[in-house]
């Protein structure tokens, strides 16, 4: 997109990038972070930021790929605001010691607690899709559990990193919170220092990359991929209301979503009605011309464009099709007649083309999803509760959302993460926390009662003892 080309590349002096990490170790090591009223400082001057920058981050989105101004207030720029304040309001709760109630398998040993201390200094690499959103909700657990955070964001928006690289020293700790800019030079520089944990937002190819070079450390990782999710639509769905939740959650920042629904199995019985309610919707949300409307997103650069312009050839647009490279747009589609062995049923597909597949019934849909790798979120359309517990039971999947999509990601009570190739690890209020904490055990013994029975040389007294609390 010409706006996107007209700020320079996201660039940092790479050798200046060891330097950094060891003023993040030096403060860490003072003990400046685990202050909580540190803490606080900076969850507060995250809330300042996102509010008082709010307008500037949504033009610099709309810069980046025209993302629509409410998707850009309430699914991105909203994200780190409200965890903050999430995060402000329990932390005296999230970091008090857990004591452990109760005679353990020893009595009388001493006072057991759990202890919630911070890792050391993260690494956060947030993707391109909700540039802003992902990368300050994680922030927000890295600083609540008192951590030095290195900040990665993405190089595909430009516009958004020039913004987030201006305003995190202007608002957080810069010798605490460092934000880094750059591509695969300046995040290959990173990967090489040593960190306490990384956490990484993006595709499953990167993340083995990530995780390689934490392993040269031991370092733990959280993996926030994605992979195809599957919508299944039973023949007992609300149709009109599964075809509006359906293209919502597709069509959003014009598929570019991680839990977007990458394809529909349908009741073949019910494919034609389907196919003809997101016809509707589409045409409700964005007119019969989606690229005139300010509503509709574009995909992001070129290279992406070209990826995604292939894959119109693996199927029939039933609606939808139409592309321009100039403008980087793919009209919301959805295609029929797609072979389960084509390219765009091998990968995620990211974008705004939506699959209609038809199955005979539940029983084939839960066959079809199990038989390739579990993914980030899986949605089920159903009336029918037998049918529901069918494939809660016999799938697995990062989470799952019934008679709608996305919404799950939006209740900070559940943890969100993958499992096996869609991800590991999880995150979301106090999940966090908990992804940014050591729990350290502690046991705490008295010093008046010491009875010799317990030490060397043993007697049989002692084995009988023994016996009857083990």
């Amino acid at each position: 997109m010409a706006a996107a080309e007209s700020i320079p590349h996201p660039t940092c002096d790479v050798e200046a990038i060891p330097g950094r990490v060891a003023q993040l170790r030096a403060t860490f090591d003072s003990g400046r972070t685990r202050s909580l009223d540190w803490r606080r400082s900076q969850l507060e001057a995250i809330q300042r930021m996102s509010s008082e920058h709010a307008e500037d981050f949504a033009r610099a989105l709309h810069a980046d790929f025209k993302k629509p101004p409410l998707e850009a207030h309430t699914a991105d720029v909203g994200q780190g605001k409200s965890e903050a304040a999430l995060a402000l309001k329990n932390l005296k709760k999230w970091t008090s010691p857990e004591k452990l109630r109760g005679m353990g398998p020893m009595p009388g040993a001493g006072k057991a607690r759990v202890l919630r201390e911070p890792l050391g200094v993260v690494l956060i690499i947030a993707p391109w899709n909700y540039p802003v959103g992902l990368l300050l909700s994680p922030a927000v657990g890295a600083i609540a559990a008192g951590n030095a955070v290195v900040l990665k964001p993405s190089e595909v928006t430009p516009h958004t990193s020039a913004l987030l690289a201006e305003l995190v020293p202007r608002y957080l700790d810069p010798e605490a919170i460092t934000l880094v800019e750059g591509g695969v030079e300046e995040t290959t520089a990173l990967l090489d220092e040593r960190f306490d944990h990384i956490f990484y937002t993006g595709n499953g190819h990167v993340g083995r990359i990530v995780m390689e070079a934490a392993a040269r450390n031991l370092t733990p990782v959280t993996l926030e991929l994605g992979g195809k999710s599957p919508c299944i639509v039973d023949a007992d769905a609300d149709i009109d209301v599964a075809a509006r939740r359906i293209a919502w959650g597709k069509f959003i920042n014009a598929g570019q979503t991680c839990i977007a629904p990458d394809y529909v199995l349908v009741e073949r019985s019910k494919e034609s009605e389907l196919v003809d309610a997101l016809r509707r919707t589409v045409e409700e949300f964005y007119g019969k011309d989606p690229k005139a409307t300010p509503d509709y997103a574009r995909v992001v650069n070129s290279r992406h464009h070209a990826r995604l312009a292939a894959l119109l050839k693996d199927g029939t647009p039933a609606f939808g099709g139409e592309s321009d490279p100039e403008d980087c747009y793919i009209a919301p589609t959805v295609l029929r007649d797609v072979s389960p062995d084509s390219d765009l049923m091998k990968d995620e597909i990211f974008g705004p083309i939506l699959p209609v597949l038809p199955v005979d019934g539940v029983e084939e849909a839960i066959e079809f999803v199990n038989q390739r790798e579990k993914p980030l979120a899986l949605y089920l359309f159903t009336g029918n509760e037998e049918a529901e517990q069918e494939v809660l039971e016999r799938t697995s999947s990062g989470g799952v959302c019934v008679n709608g999509t996305i919404l799950h990601i939006g209740d900070p009570r559940m943890p969100f993460g993958g499992v096996g190739p869609s991800g590991m690890g999880a995150y979301h209020g106090k999940h966090t926390f908990e992804a940014f904490s050591h729990r350290k055990s502690v046991l705490t013994r008295g010093v008046r009662f010491d009875p010799k029975l317990m030490y060397p040389p043993y007697s049989e007294r002692m084995l009988g003892l023994l016996r009857r609390f083990l």
